[in-house]
C-alpha cells in the first residue's frame, strides 16, 4: 500500500479556483490534481493554528479543548507510528515547517521511519548573526508595518534562487525521493511545504503574474501583524498579490509530485491526499493573520482533494474533518481502529470516497483553545464565547508542558505565576495517562494572539450565522429559540469529543 500525504501551509481555500469566484491565485497543478479525486466542498479544520492543527491530523482527535499549541504527547498514537508498528509500512517526511524543531514542535516526527525539515522559513534562527555589542536589535525599518526580525531578514538573504527557497527544496526533494521509489511497497510519505505561509516572500517573477510595474509604489510588505489590518486598501491588494504569488510558486513545484505520479502511473495503487492546516485573513473582517479574532471561514474553512485506486471522483458536499484523515487511512491499510489505545473523533471517510454513502457526520466543533468554540451543522455557524471576562475556568491538560518556542515555568515568556497551583493526576477522561494541570490564570504567554489567561475583546460575543445565505459571515443572526437548538448540539458535540468539564461552566452551558 502506498499513501501521499501532502500539506501546503496556509492555502485560502476561496483563493483557490475550485471553490472562489474572485481574486484568485493561480494553481494549474491543484486543478489538475482535483481531475484525477475528489474534491471535498465542505471541509473544516478542528483545532488551530499550525501545531494543533497537525496534532489533529496525526492523532485522528479533536485536541483544542484540552491545551494550545504543544508537543505530541507520550500518550498519542500518532498516524506515523499505528502505521510502522502495523503494516511493516515505511513511513517519510519532507518539511521545512521549522516548528518541528523548536518547543512546542516536541515528537511531530515520532513514528516516521525517515524526516528531514529544510531550515530556513520565516524567523527559524538558523543564520542570525551577531550586533556589534551581543545579539543583533530587531530594528524595524522606517515606514515598515507588520513583522520584522533580523532572522527573517538574513533567511531571506540565502535565497539567491528558487530553489534556495525551503519550500521549494520540500517538494523537490519528495518529487525526487518518490522518482527512486516509485516501485517499492508500504510507503507512507508525508510531504509538507510551510509556503504560501507568511512571509510571503518568492523570485519577483510570480508577484509580476499579479502585479505589474507602476501599479504599487508604496513599501513591499511581505509579513502582516496578528492584529486587526494596519495596511492601507492599497498596501492590502500588494499584500494579496504576494500570498497569491508565494501559492503559485507552491503550485508549481506540487506538478513536480504529481509529474512522477504521472509518469509512473501510481494513481492506480497510491492514495493521495492534498489539503492544508488552516486559512489566513487578509483584511476579511477587518482583521490580518489568525488565532485572535473569532473562527471564521476565512481560517477553518479549508480545501481537501483525495485521489485513490477505485475512488469516486468529482466533487462531494460530506462535512469532513481533519481528524477524519486518520481512520481513513487507517482503514485504506486494512488496520482496525479497535487497535487503537484511545478513543479517536474522527470518521472514516472510506464510504464516500467509494460512493456508498453521502455523508460521515451531521455536525463538527473547532477553534482556538481558550476562546470561542465552533459549532457548525453545514447550515449554520454559532461561536460561543466565555461567560466571563476571565475566562475561568479554564485548564491547560499536558504531560509535555510546552507552548510555542517555550515551556511553562521557563524564564524566556511563559511566567508561571504560583507553581503551587499545578496539579499532576488522571484528569482526562480518555487515557489513563497522568497529566498537568495549569489553570489558565497562572499563565502568562507572552503572545498577545494566543493567549487565554482572560476573554479577548475579539471574541467575546456568541454569534450565530447562516452560511448558506451569508458565508463571508457579514450579518449575525438573532434568533433565541435557533440558538437555543444549537447550544444543545453544541454541548452534545464537546460530549462526543471528551472535553473536559470545566469547559461547559467556561461557555455557560
Amino acid at each position: 500500500m502506498k499513501t501521499i500525504f501532502i500539506l501546503l501551509d496556509t492555502v485560502n481555500r476561496r483563493m483557490l479556483d475550485l471553490f472562489g469566484t474572485e481574486d484568485l491565485a493561480i494553481t494549474p497543478n491543484i486543478n489538475r490534481l482535483a481531475k484525477r479525486g475528489l474534491v471535498f466542498d465542505n471541509h473544516w479544520c478542528g483545532s488551530a493554528p499550525c501545531m494543533p492543527a497537525r496534532r489533529d491530523v496525526m492523532t485522528g482527535r479533536l485536541n483544542m479543548l484540552e491545551k494550545p499549541w504543544g508537543g505530541i504527547e507520550p500518550f498519542d498514537q500518532t498516524l506515523q507510528s499505528i502505521l510502522s508498528e502495523n503494516c511493516n509500512t515505511h513511513t517519510h517526511m519532507f518539511s521545512d515547517h521549522s516548528h518541528y524543531l523548536i518547543p512546542g514542535g516536541e515528537n511531530y516526527t515520532k513514528g516516521f521511519t525517515a524526516w528531514e525539515v529544510f531550515r530556513g522559513q520565516e524567523g527559524d534562527p538558523v543564520w542570525t548573526q551577531p550586533g556589534k555589542n551581543g545579539q543583533r536589535e530587531d530594528i524595524k525599518p522606517e515606514g515598515f508595518k507588520g513583522v520584522w526580525s533580523e532572522a527573517e531578514r538574513e533567511n531571506r538573504s540565502r535565497f539567491l534562487t528558487e530553489y534556495d527557497y525551503p519550500s521549494v527544496k520540500t517538494l523537490w526533494n519528495a518529487a525526487s525521493w518518490l522518482e527512486n521509489n516509485h516501485d517499492a511497497e508500504n510507503f507512507f510519505l508525508w510531504v509538507e511545504a510551510f509556503d504560501p505561509h507568511e512571509p510571503f516572500d518568492c523570485p519577483k517573477y510570480y508577484l509580476d503574474l499579479y502585479e505589474k510595474e507602476g501599479e504599487y509604489d508604496g513599501y513591499d510588505f511581505t509579513h502582516p501583524s496578528y492584529a486587526p489590518n494596519e495596511f492601507t486598501e492599497d498596501e492590502t491588494i500588494h499584500l494579496r498579490n504576494r500570498y497569491k504569488a508565494v501559492l503559485t510558486m507552491a503550485d508549481r513545484h506540487l506538478g513536480e509530485i504529481l509529474d512522477v505520479l504521472d509518469k509512473y502511473n501510481m494513481y492506480e495503487d497510491t492514495l493521495l491526499i492534498f489539503t492544508t492546516d488552516h486559512g489566513f485573513h487578509l483584511g476579511e473582517h477587518g482583521y490580518m493573520a489568525k488565532n485572535y479574532m473569532s473562527p471564521y471561514n476565512e481560517v477553518f474553512h479549508i480545501p481537501m482533494i483525495i485521489a485513490g485506486p477505485g475512488m469516486k471522483k468529482g466533487r462531494t458536499k460530506a462535512l469532513t474533518q481533519n481528524i477524519d484523515l486518520l481512520p481513513t487511512v487507517l482503514d485504506y491499510y486494512d488496520i482496525s481502529t479497535k487497535k487503537l489505545q484511545c478513543k479517536i473523533h474522527g470518521k472514516n471517510l472510506m464510504p464516500v470516497l467509494m460512493g456508498e454513502k453521502e455523508q460521515v457526520r451531521d455536525s463538527i466543533i473547532y477553534g482556538y483553545f481558550g476562546k470561542q468554540v465552533a459549532y457548525n451543522n453545514g447550515k449554520y455557524t454559532y461561536f460561543r464565547a466565555a461567560t466571563n471576562a476571565d475566562n475561568k475556568p479554564c485548564n491547560v491538560y499536558c504531560s509535555v508542558p510546552s507552548v510555542l518556542r517555550q515551556y511553562y515555568g521557563s524564564d524566556d515568556g511563559v511566567d508561571v505565576k504560583d507553581y503551587n497551583k499545578i496539579e499532576m493526576g488522571r484528569f482526562l477522561s480518555w487515557t489513563e495517562y497522568p497529566v498537568y494541570k495549569f489553570p489558565s490564570e497562572i499563565i502568562n504567554f507572552d503572545n498577545e494572539s494566543q493567549d487565554f489567561s482572560k476573554r479577548s475583546d475579539f471574541n467575546k460575543e456568541n454569534l450565530l450565522f447562516d452560511i448558506e445565505n451569508d458565508y463571508n459571515q457579514c450579518e449575525p443572526i438573532t434568533d433565541q429559540t435557533l440558538e437555543e437548538m444549537l447550544i444543545k448540539q453544541l454541548k452534545q458535540c464537546m460530549i462526543d469529543h471528551d472535553s473536559p468539564k470545566e469547559q461547559f461552566e467556561r461557555l455557560g452551558i
